[in-house]
């Protein structure tokens, strides 16, 4: 689907679900995903529709070096969540949440990589002008990052978590 600088984000599918699991249930990325521990019942149940094309949600799975490594994914935000946080609905907006899940890969640049390939990807397929994400205000390696593919802080939606909105340059 999307590839450059030995990234390649392809679509999930269900040989995927262990994988999810597994991360998942790892400690040090529940710590900043916004997810419990999980169970192949619970994964299957929720990435399953996903897979299928039944849920407006896209997942996608990130392979570092032909490995899967982490996971990504993007969709275009409801009108009723865009009028939460304040936006104007005749916008094409996007919304990604995203982890790497093989945490000794954290901390060189991937997920800076994956994350700039997808807006690109977003911007010049989907006509994204928007790319809005959640964050958690302890998580300052993933605001780092973002930070670096032109993400800015826009809000704070509670205690723990802000909200980043990127926008597409108009050339």
């Amino acid at each position: 689907m999307i590839l450059g600088n030995e990234l390649l984000i392809r679509l999930m599918n269900h040989n995927d679900f262990y994988l999810m699991v597994k991360w998942l249930n790892d400690q040090k990325v529940l710590e900043f995903y916004e997810e419990q521990p999980s169970s192949i019942d619970v994964v299957i149940k929720k990435y399953g529709p996903r897979i299928e094309g039944k849920h407006y949600v896209i997942p996608c799975i990130v392979e570092y070096k032909n490995e899967p490594i982490g996971y990504i994914q993007y969709y275009e935000i409801p009108e009723a969540e865009l009028k939460k946080y304040g936006y104007k609905v005749n916008k094409i907006i996007y919304g990604i949440d995203q982890f790497i899940g093989e945490t000794y890969l954290w901390g060189i640049g991937i997920g800076t990589t994956m994350i700039q390939l997808l807006l690109d990807y977003l911007s010049d397929n989907k006509g994204a002008s928007r790319v809005l994400l959640e964050v958690k205000k302890n998580n300052n390696r993933a605001i780092s990052s973002y930070k670096k593919c032109g993400f800015i802080v826009v809000k704070d939606l509670n205690n723990d978590l802000s909200l980043m909105e990127w926008q597409k340059k108009s050339n």
